[in-house]
């Protein structure tokens, strides 16, 4: 099992200036971090994804990069196919597609124009025709919400197939990531919680005639940056999702942080993208000390 560890601004973390965002990317070069993961909110101060991992890309040569997570449901499966086809060719492979249904946020809704009740219907219908558009040269849907007729985009990704990543844990989540993702990447939950979800994940998977990679499974984890108090507002998540929980466990300082990556690793979860709670003043210095923490870790 080869453990990999990457790394994520979040949603809160401001990281749009110039001479920041690329002393992040160039630490985490430097560093061997396996991958930059960016978050999207379009009313956040988190710079846009695709912008991002575009400026990053040209920026390294063996980072990787990703989302955590691109909303899926009001965007055009075409263009967005052709998009992340042509970074996946202009950076040699290094795309990690991971998608979301979006946050329940009506700015956000209103945003991306698709009803809260309409996201579900949307993204299973998005998530698969776009997995043809990478893989067939001519592809043919006619569908509730698009209808194509031998359309071929180009280029197409470097293997023809991105492997596709989802979050979330609850069921109807946990059913989705069975019938769609080819890895699995949740947030704020225990190694006893995502132990639990991967079981009904593979079970969900086989009952469609699908298999999940045992090495495509990991954790998003926020750490604390200078071990003070839990913000408020990621308090409310954890309470909201792990009532009885202690919030510390969920949310480490850096001396608990190997710990807490271990404990997934004990239960066969091998893919970890670490976010700091709060933006520390350098990145060069924050990322040459997180690295020394995490990096014997990995195999």
């Amino acid at each position: 099992m080869k453990i990999r560890i990457g790394y994520g601004l979040g949603t809160r973390n401001a990281t749009t200036d110039q001479d920041r965002f690329c002393q992040l990317v160039d630490a985490l070069e430097h560093h061997e971090f396996d991958s930059l993961w960016l978050s999207e909110r379009l009313s956040g101060d988190c710079p846009d994804p695709l912008v991002g991992m575009a400026y990053a890309c040209g920026r390294t040569r063996n980072l990787k990069v990703g989302m955590s997570v691109m909303v899926l449901p009001g965007r055009n499966p075409v263009i967005l196919a052709k998009s992340m086809a042509s970074l996946d060719q202009l950076s040699g492979g290094r795309l990690i597609p991971a998608f979301g249904l979006g946050v329940a946020n009506s700015a956000e809704q209103q945003a991306f124009g698709v009803q809260r009740n309409e996201r579900g219907a949307w993204f299973n219908e998005a998530l698969p025709l776009m997995r043809r558009l990478w893989a067939e040269e001519h592809v043919t849907h006619h569908g509730k919400r698009f209808n194509l007729e031998d359309v071929t985009i180009r280029p197409q990704p470097v293997s023809k197939h991105l492997d596709v990543w989802l979050g979330g844990i609850a069921p109807l989540e946990l059913k989705r990531v069975g019938r769609h993702s080819d890895g699995w990447l949740p947030s704020f939950c225990t190694p006893a919680q995502v132990a639990e979800g991967r079981a009904t994940i593979e079970q969900i998977a086989a009952e469609h005639d699908r298999s999940i990679d045992p090495e495509h499974y990991g954790a998003l984890l926020i750490y604390r940056t200078d071990g003070g108090p839990i913000a408020p507002a990621t308090l409310a998540v954890i309470q909201d999702r792990n009532p009885g929980i202690d919030p510390d466990s969920m949310v480490p300082d850096k001396d608990g942080l190997a710990k807490a990556i271990q404990g997934f690793i004990d239960v066969g979860f091998s893919k970890f993208v670490l976010i700091p709670a709060a933006e520390p003043d350098d990145w060069a210095t924050e990322l040459a000390e997180i690295a020394s923490i995490v990096k014997p870790l990995e195999n």
